[in-house]
């Protein structure tokens, strides 16, 4: 595609560490004063789909205004990606240095300053698949709650493991999260007791967005799955580690879980991410044909996680990779419709915790300050096992090559105490 060529430039100035080139064309949803409207994003610049639309630059592809001044993006993904690429591509072109649309001189039109622009939920989510894909993240936890030299379940090396969370809770990047109350075990034995959680924790995640549907009762097979992938975004899907633990035998997660889910407003199509495509660990035992694939379907994503405590400076915690997960998100996908499951637009599938080998890039605090054993010193002289109140927990992304630099941009919110 023209749009990931790596030698184009743009008459937009932004710097060479942005997250948004001219390469990468997200899309997302912007709040403006008269409504929602599909928007894109260039260095520091949200760029007003509707203006370009009123403005005659999209006239030649097949788009309705109504599609593009919408609180959501399902009505926009749901033309198909010949058509949303038609658009990521004609948005380069108009933005390209050469300017052959001559659209430099609206560029007041179009363009607003991203400061000045709050960004909404990308798209309405029907449902919401949590998998548990990373192999360093789910032995991890085997070796912390039994047996270490038993630490993955029999099926865990046959199946991507997911299960069926809560989508009315997912929100925005920037949006507070108010710490979930619920009943825990204090002690082995011991009666349950209720209360505001104390092993508040993130897990970092990425989501992806199914862009096209499967009628109930077909499956998707594995070489088109990639067909009904739109797009990908950060994923923070918060948990509440004592609650778990005293509620998720027999069923899983629930209360745990359901409380809060933190999106990034910015959905990173699969194509911009093309040429970050890497292979992805050997799969040993063999998986059954359904599950098998071709090529690389794993992405050279690189991912980190900050804390920062009220009053106090942001420190690093985490930096892991994508490239890291065992199930890929085509598996995931086949897997998740091999009953005849049926996917719709918009509905949000995320990773599970992406963990890497070293405890630098393990992908929660479960993990890093190893179920609260080894706590980690912050620069305000405190230190963390768990997420306080008042700390802001920021997930960050980004894919480089070839002088490219693809990010997906914020993830973030702050832990408000117990109502």
């Amino acid at each position: 595609m023209n749009a990931n060529d790596p030698n184009r430039k743009s008459w937009i100035e932004y710097n060479s560490n942005t997250d948004f080139p001219i390469q990468n064309i997200p899309f997302g949803i912007g709040k403006f004063e008269d409504g929602y409207r599909v928007c894109s994003r260039i260095g520091d610049d949200v760029i007003d789909l509707v203006a370009l639309y009123e403005l005659g630059l999209f006239s030649n592809i097949s788009i309705q205004k109504s599609q593009l001044q919408n609180q959501y993006l399902n009505d926009f993904i749901s033309l198909g990606k010949p058509i949303t690429n038609s658009v990521r591509e004609r948005i380069a072109d108009i933005l390209d240095v050469n300017d052959k649309l001559d659209a430099k001189k609206f560029r007041e039109l179009f363009l607003i300053n991203a400061e000045t622009l709050e960004m909404s939920l990308p798209v309405k989510i029907g449902d919401y698949t949590d998998f548990y894909s990373s192999r360093e993240h789910a032995t991890n936890v085997g070796c912390m709650f039994r047996d270490p030299k038993n630490a993955l379940l029999p099926n865990w090396l046959h199946i991507p493991v997911g299960y069926h969370g809560r989508s009315s809770s997912i929100i925005v990047s920037g949006k507070d999260v108010i710490r979930p109350k619920g009943q825990q075990q204090l002690s082995e034995g011991s009666m349950p007791v209720f209360g505001p959680c104390k092993q508040l924790d993130f897990e970092l995640e990425m989501a992806f967005i199914v862009g096209k549907q499967n009628v109930l009762g077909t499956n998707i097979p594995i070489e088109n799955a990639e067909e009904h992938i739109f797009g990908l975004s950060l994923f923070n899907d918060w948990s509440a580690r004592d609650i778990q633990k005293w509620e998720y035998v027999p069923l899983g997660p629930f209360l745990s879980k359901n409380f809060a889910s933190t999106i990034s407003p910015w959905i990173i199509t699969l194509e911009a991410l093309d040429s970050f495509r890497v292979f992805g660990p050997n799969q040993d035992p063999e998986v059954l044909p359904y599950l098998k694939y071709q090529g690389a379907k794993n992405f050279d994503i690189n991912l980190e996680v900050s804390i920062k405590p009220e009053n106090s400076t942001e420190q690093v915690v985490s930096k892991s990779n994508f490239k890291y997960m065992y199930w890929n998100m085509a598996q995931q996908l086949a897997h998740h419709t091999i009953n005849g499951c049926n996917m719709n637009v918009g509905d949000v599938c995320a990773s599970g915790t992406i963990s890497g080998p070293t405890p630098d890039s393990y992908g929660s605090m479960l993990e890093i300050a190893w179920k609260g054993t080894k706590p980690i010193a912050m620069k305000d002289g405190t230190t963390r096992s768990f997420i306080h109140d008042g700390d802001t927990v920021s997930l960050s992304g980004f894919a480089e090559k070839n002088g490219v630099r693809i990010g997906f941009g914020d993830c973030k919110a702050k832990i408000l105490p117990a109502n």
